[in-house]
Formats: C-alpha cells, structure tokens, sequence
C-alpha cells in the first residue's frame, strides 16, 4: 500500500498500545536524509521490528524510501503520517529547526520518539517540548538520539567512576573535534547534489522552512541547511552536543551557568554562515570548566576528550582510559576499557524500552539541558557576549 498525503488535520491524543516483549514495533521515519537512511539500517537489525511508514518533503527521498521498503506508506506532510494507526513509533530526523513541532505532534498523536540530536532548537522550542512530555506523562518512551551514551564507553568510564577516589574533584573536561577534506571540497558541502531535480516542484519548501524567516526556494539552502543559522546550530549542534551528551549523562551534570564561544569562517569562503572553526567554554554549576574546540581544516587531534580531575584522568578517544596522577594516587594503576558496542546499540535501547518502561540511556532531560547550553553557545557566538542561564526565570541572558 502507497499513501500520498498533503492535508493538513488535527491529531487527537492517543494512549499507548501495549507491546509484548516479542511484539512487532512498527516505525515510522519523519525525514529521510542521509542520517535517516543509516538510522534505518540500525532499526533493520533489531529483532521483531518494522518500518511501515516514511514521510519526506521531497519526493526522491520518498522514491529512496520505497526502493528500500516497498510495502511501507509514503507521506509528504507529517500530520497525515502521525495519524496512521499502524505507526507505534516515529524517528524524527529532519533538521533542528523543524523539531520542536515534530516532537510535540508526535507525542500528542500517541507515538513513542526517537529524536534525532539536536533536541531542541532553541530555548523555547525545548520548553514546549517540555511541557509536552510532561503531559504524556510516561506513556510513550522518549529516547534522544545521543548514540554515545549506549556505547562502551559508556559502561568503561561508569566502571572508572564507580571508586570515587580514582578521579578525586573534577575540575575540567577538554573536548576536541577536528577534521579535514580534500582541498576544494568543503566540509558539509552538498553543493554536487545540486540536480535539476532539486527543484520547487519536487520539494515543499514552505513545509521544510517550518518557522524559519521566509525565504524564495533556494537549492543550496535546502542541500546545505547545516550551513546556515536558520535550520542549524552549526558543529556546535551537530558535534559538541553528541561529546557533551556523554559526560552530562556520566557525571550527572546540569545546565551551564554561562557559555561563550569564539570563531569564525576561516577556511570555507563558501556563502555558509556557521563558522567552520570554534571555541566554547561552559562554566558548570558543578564548579567545573568544559571547553570545546573545533574546526574543519585538520584532522589533528580528531575527536578526542580529557576529564580531569586531582586524582586521575580519563581520556576518551577510539578506546576510554584512565591514568591516575601520582602525585596524589601514588599506587594507582592505568585502566583501559574494554567493552564493545555495536552500532545499533541505542535504537534497541529505545525499542528495549518501549517494551519494558524502562528509562532511556539519552532521555528528555539529557536532551533538554545539552539543547539549552548549546543553544548558549550558538547565541554567545552571534551576539558577541557570553550568555548566561537565568535557573529561575529558566532563560538565556
């Protein structure tokens, strides 16, 4: 069965359909780029799982869709696909702009989500999305697509922190993300895909857009949307969330008190308005200093992060490590993680849980405060002043 649908209805609440431990999960893909498709290979290798419905602004990502899953309906308009009955659960994978909205009518329309990293696209949007879930109350799972927080490394670095006095008073965190291309070919750049069939006909620009300022259709902003400030946060929202998820989830660790980020368009003069290398430093409540660099010219030192603390260090880059200092742990031993993961470990998390009621590894309240100090930085970055975070009005100053 196709379905092609374009009208636009209001979605009544639903409550949760009871699953069976050995129930089919029928999913739903909103948005299907790119990270959708790796994202449905990662649902294709959980067991009693099925994806019955994609819905895709533009035609040929539909086209891709059915080629993939021929059975599945198609929509163009995500309300339509969040009244299909058949849908348990949807995968929200559009650009960060769109996800507030996207979350709220899904849930509303008695869906579990799987939403895509960056949360929430700005303050307000992860407020909404807030209240949302709190409506829900717990009846559909939530699971933020942090993928780092159901690897490995998760359970090597809990292990490491298990003796408090391996690590002693935490101090700082030092994040790296860093790569390269081929000169001549932007970081990001999707401009070859510039087609003739990226055009107005086949893509429904205002949909896309969302609340963005209205804008003529433009190919290149559609194609490179993570390029500029109306769909996107940048590498801040694509890259330092994904490392800063990892150890708010680990040491438990809340909103910054103040973020400030430095940078600019150094290399790639190509029309992109995020800037392609960065500096941002967090100021924790935690009394604790997270600074994160980045930039799209070297690869060296790729992605690496440093907790440090008077007692000991953990290093995170391909494997998780500790080294104690010392100077104060005198007879402390090196340690070097051992556990595996697989990449679809957090989809079946996220199945795991809808099935048992369990808590997420990345759930809402990680995704909201990794969205609040991103979307710190982002503005300390455009506004040329750090930005602070007002905990009892709950805003951005």
């Amino acid at each position: 069965m196709e379905k092609v649908a374009t009208g636009i209805a209001g979605i009544a609440a639903v409550p949760a359909r009871v699953l069976g431990a050995n129930e089919r999960i029928r999913v739903g893909f909103l948005g299907f780029g790119d990270r959708a498709a790796e994202l449905f290979q990662h649902v294709r290798s959980c067991p009693n799982t099925e994806t019955v419905a994609f819905c895709d602004v533009f035609s040929k990502h539909l086209d891709k869709a059915r080629a993939l899953a021929p059975a599945a309906a198609t929509y163009s308009d995500y309300r339509e696909m969040l009244e299909d009955s058949s849908v348990d659960a949807v995968i929200v994978a559009t650009p960060p702009r769109l996800h507030g909205a996207q979350f709220c009518a899904a849930l509303d329309a008695g869906k579990h989500v799987y939403q895509e990293k960056l949360m929430a696209f700005t303050a307000a949007d992860a407020k909404r999305m807030r209240a949302a879930y709190a409506k829900d109350a717990g009846r559909h799972a939530v699971e933020i697509g942090h993928q780092a927080c159901s690897t490995g490394h998760m359970s090597d670095v809990r292990q490491f922190l298990s003796d408090p006095q391996r690590m002693g008073r935490i101090t700082a965190i030092d994040m790296r993300m860093y790569r390269n291309t081929p000169r001549g070919k932007p970081q990001w750049s999707r401009t070859a895909r510039a087609t003739a069939e990226v055009n107005a006909e086949n893509i429904d620009w205002a949909a896309f857009s969302g609340d963005a300022p209205a804008r003529e259709f433009d190919a290149q902003r559609y194609l490179n949307w993570r390029l500029y400030w109306d769909y996107s946060g940048g590498s801040v929202f694509e890259h330092m969330s994904q490392q800063l998820a990892f150890w708010y989830q680990a040491l438990d660790l809340q909103i910054p008190r103040a973020a400030t980020m430095s940078g600019g368009v150094y290399l790639w003069k190509d029309g992109r308005e995020v800037p392609d290398t960065m500096n941002v430093s967090l100021e924790q409540p935690e009394e604790m200093l997270i600074s994160w660099s980045a930039g799209f010219g070297n690869n060296q030192p790729g992605v690496t992060e440093d907790v440090l603390g008077d007692n000991g260090a953990i290093t995170r880059d391909q494997q998780v490590r500790y080294r104690p200092q010392k100077i104060n742990r005198p007879d402390g031993n090196e340690m070097t993680g051992r556990a595996t993961h697989t990449p679809e470990a957090h989809m079946r998390n996220f199945f795991d849980c809808i099935r048992t009621g369990r808590q997420p590894n990345a759930g809402f309240e990680l995704g909201y405060r990794v969205s609040i100090a991103a979307r710190m930085a982002v503005d300390s970055y455009r506004f040329g002043r750090t930005m602070r975070w007002d905990a009892a009005k709950e805003e951005i100053v």
